[in-house]
């Protein structure tokens, strides 16, 4: 057997230094996040000098941190984004971030206020290698870049200039490719799109999302690992229990087409609640990430606890196609109680190498 592998699935927790407003900690506060803060940061020059030490300092603690951990597979933990989607349609053109309208996403699970598309979605100059590359500097090990996916995107703005959805996630799939092709030939081996629509919306992951990120990958060289995450969706707070999530059957209604599409890697939940077991006989073809940490609970998942649910899994997804990881992003998290979770969660991985390989 191979061994198993570890990852992250994108952020971390911010340290208070950063004066980047942030929708994760405002999740847990009294300060609700607004986007226009994050534009008047944004637009601010000379602010965004002074940052610029703090986001070097920042990402630089989170890739030692992991490294120092023992996880394979790093990120930079997306401390630069105030939002995971709205920093990357920063850089788009045909965004409007000035007049905010209010936009019910995720089958009606948020309620914000959400930029407009009121242009032709167009890239503008890349900006994802650069991040990378400053990343990278920072490790031996490989560093992942995450991206929205485009039925994710079109869920959360607002659009009041597409009379076609089809067209709009063509040019946003395009601009994302646009991004994607530059990371890859810069020497980024590992990209992942988040999805969280495809666990949301099934039927039309099956009619048309698929296609939509198969071509944000077209062009991918097989040397590049193409990675989907498909998450279940974040609470308004921490320990928060009845948050509504995606349907429980949805992954399944979604596994065979996913395991035969392009793609390499399909990211899934499954700390937060257990999937059936049957849905892992599914996958043929891809590697799995496997999510044993939740994210959105402050209790720590003992080692023997994730040993097990491994164990388990491994009966169905051999140990060269299985990569542990948490449920989704950290940032949620109390950065003491995100460093515990990782611990235990790579002291497992750590065992079970030592028992199978």
């Amino acid at each position: 057997m191979s061994k198993i592998k570890t990852t992250v699935i994108g952020s971390f927790p911010k340290p208070d230094y950063l004066k980047i407003p942030d929708w994760f900690k405002s999740n847990n506060t009294t300060t609700k996040y607004n986007v226009n803060d994050y534009t008047i940061y944004y637009e601010n020059e000379s602010h965004k000098k002074i940052e610029e030490y703090n986001l070097l300092k920042a990402i630089k603690e989170v890739i030692e941190l992991q490294d120092e951990i023992g996880i394979d597979v790093l990120t930079d933990g997306e401390v630069r984004r105030e939002h995971y989607i709205n920093y990357h349609l920063r850089h788009l053109q045909g965004i409007d971030f000035k007049v905010l309208i209010k936009k019910t996403s995720r089958n009606n699970a948020y309620t914000n206020l959400a930029p407009r598309i009121t242009g032709k979605i167009l890239p503008n100059k890349h900006f994802l290698t650069h991040d990378w590359k400053i990343s990278q500097l920072f490790t031996k090990k490989n560093i992942k870049i995450t991206i929205p996916g485009p039925m994710t995107i079109v869920d959360t703005f607002n659009n009041v200039y597409y009379h076609d959805t089809m067209e709009l996630l063509e040019d946003l799939s395009k601009a994302i490719n646009y991004e994607i092709l530059d990371l890859v030939h810069n020497g980024c081996k590992y990209i992942q799109i988040d999805e969280p629509l495809f666990a949301r919306k099934p039927s039309e992951t099956l009619d048309f999302g698929i296609k939509y990120v198969e071509i944000c990958f077209r062009d991918v060289p097989s040397n590049v690992c193409k990675i989907v995450h498909i998450c279940c969706g974040y609470p308004d707070k921490l320990d928060k229990t009845d948050y509504p999530k995606a349907d429980p059957d949805a992954y399944l209604r979604i596994a065979e087409a996913l395991d035969n599409s392009c793609i390499d890697v399909i990211s899934l939940e499954d700390r937060h609640r257990y999937n059936n077991l049957e849905l892992f006989s599914k996958f043929k073809n891809v590697s799995i990430i496997l999510g044993v940490i939740d994210i959105a609970n402050n209790k720590i998942e003992s080692i023997e606890d994730i040993k097990n649910r491994i164990n388990e899994v491994l009966k169905y997804i051999p140990s060269e196609r299985l990569i542990i990881a948490p449920d989704c992003g950290l940032a949620m998290l109390p950065k003491n109680i995100c460093i515990q979770k990782l611990k235990n969660m790579v002291e497992a991985v750590n065992l079970l190498n030592l028992i199978y390989i």
